[in-house]
C-alpha cells in the first residue's frame, strides 16, 4: 500500500497537472477495478455507503467507524488517491476534525465536507436545509487545522444553489475558502451557464463538477467541464448503478429460466477475477 502522505501529494500533483477524473467505487474490488482501468484516483460517495453497506437512502444514516472501515478496505487494497464524501463532517467543528484524523489515518487523501444542516439529503433533491455561513467557516477551519499532511485537501461543498439560490453559493465559496478549504463543490449547478458563471466568480481555485446521472446537472463531458474551468470531475454512483441494472437482469433471468446459462457470457469470469486480485490460486 503507498504511504498515506505520498498519496496526498500525488494528488496535489494530479490536480496542478490537468483535470482529475474520480469514479466512484462501490467496495475494494470495484476500486481495483477502477485503478486497473488507468483512472489516476477514485471518489468515494456517501451514498453509495449509505446505499451498498447500510442498504438504506443517503439522509445521514450512516457512521464515521463505517465510513473509515469502507475507506480502509479501498485504500489498503490500491495505491491511487482516494477523494471521500465526509457528509457533514459526523457532527460539529470537533466532529469535523476527528473525521479528518480518522480518515487520513486509513489512507484518504481528500474529503469534502458539506454546508447541510444535520440530517442532511441527497444534494439533487429538494428540501435540503443549510447550516449558517459563519458556522460552517468554523467547521472548515477545524478541519484543516487537524490535518497531518498539508497536502491532504479539504473541499467545502455549498448545497446552497438549491436553497437560497446561486448568488448565495458564490458567496458562501469565497466565505469558505478564506476559512482554509483548498477548494470548492458547487452542488447541483443546472446548466453550462451557471458552470461556467461559478468559475468565472470562483477563480483560482480547485473546482469539482458533480457528474450524477438523473440529477439537476445535464450530462457533460470531462473535456466540457476542463474547459469550463474544473479540476475535479466525479462519477460518484456510475459504477453502483451500472452494477445495480446488471444484477437485476440477471436476476428476472434466473427466476424465470431457472438456470444462468443466458448470461454466463456476460460475467466477469474466475480467471478475471483472480487476476484483479493478484492471486494465482495456490494459496
Amino acid at each position: 500500500m503507498t504511504p498515506n502522505y505520498q498519496r496526498s501529494a500525488r494528488l496535489r500533483e494530479l490536480l496542478r497537472a490537468g483535470t482529475v477524473v474520480m469514479p466512484g467505487a462501490i467496495n475494494a474490488l470495484s476500486a481495483r477495478l477502477i485503478e486497473r482501468a488507468g483512472f489516476d484516483a477514485m471518489y468515494l460517495s456517501g451514498a453509495v455507503l449509505a446505499n451498498s453497506v447500510g442498504g438504506v437512502p443517503d439522509v445521514g444514516l450512516m457512521t464515521l467507524s463505517e465510513a473509515r472501515d469502507h475507506a480502509a478496505h479501498a485504500a489498503n487494497s490500491t495505491s491511487i488517491p482516494i477523494l471521500m464524501d465526509a457528509d457533514t463532517g459526523y457532527g460539529g467543528a470537533d466532529n469535523a476534525a476527528r473525521t479528518v484524523r480518522v480518515l487520513e489515518s486509513v489512507g484518504v487523501s481528500a474529503i469534502h465536507l458539506e454546508d447541510q444542516e444535520f440530517p442532511k439529503r441527497c444534494g439533487h433533491l429538494d428540501g435540503k436545509k443549510l447550516v449558517p455561513t459563519e458556522e460552517f467557516c468554523v467547521k472548515i477551519a477545524a478541519a484543516a487545522a487537524a490535518r497531518a499532511s498539508p497536502d491532504f485537501v479539504i473541499l467545502a461543498r455549498t448545497d446552497a444553489r438549491g436553497v437560497t439560490g446561486y448568488d448565495a453559493a458564490a458567496a458562501r465559496a469565497h466565505a469558505y475558502l478564506k476559512a482554509g478549504a483548498d477548494g470548492i463543490f458547487p452542488e447541483a449547478l443546472q446548466g453550462r451557464e451557471e458552470f461556467e458563471r461559478f468559475a468565472r466568480d470562483v477563480p483560482g481555485t480547485i473546482l469539482l463538477a458533480n457528474m450524477t446521472e438523473f440529477g439537476k446537472t445535464p450530462y457533460f463531458t470531462v473535456d466540457e467541464f476542463t474547459a469550463m474551468g474544473y479540476r475535479i470531475v466525479i462519477f460518484p454512483v456510475t459504477l453502483q448503478r451500472v452494477a445495480m441494472g446488471a444484477m437485476e437482469r440477471a436476476l428476472t433471468a434466473l427466476r424465470a429460466e431457472g438456470t444462468q446459462k443466458s448470461f454466463v457470457d456476460q460475467m466477469q469470469t474466475r480467471q478475471e477475477l483472480y487476476d484483479l486480485l493478484g492471486y494465482d490460486g495456490k494459496a
